[in-house]
């Protein structure tokens, strides 16, 4: 799965580590809910941070179509609330 870190470029990340990413993503919807701003910022970094850890970064001249996009590390709980789907950022 090629996934977009919006501002940063694209990784290929292997479709059984998403399933990994799930417990993060569910817990940045919560964090969301609430509008734990503190909450939402640190679990943002620890979801991008992981798809960093498990993904290959392709080539900054490659550009294949994303099949995920999340939002930039400095991206505002509102910003994200616009981009979400009704699962969360990650589909389940």
């Amino acid at each position: 799965m090629i996934v977009r870190i919006m501002g940063e470029g694209q990784v290929e990340l292997a479709d059984g580590k998403i399933t990994e990413l799930n417990a993060l993503d569910d817990e940045l919807l919560a964090e969301m809910e609430r509008g734990d701003g503190p909450g939402f910022r640190a679990t943002l970094h620890a979801l991008l941070g992981r798809v960093r850890e498990l993904g290959s970064p392709l080539p900054d001249d490659s550009l294949e179509p994303s099949e995920l996009i999340l939002p930039s590390p400095d991206a505002t709980l509102e910003e994200v609330r616009a981009m979400l789907h009704d699962d969360g950022l990650i589909p389940g």
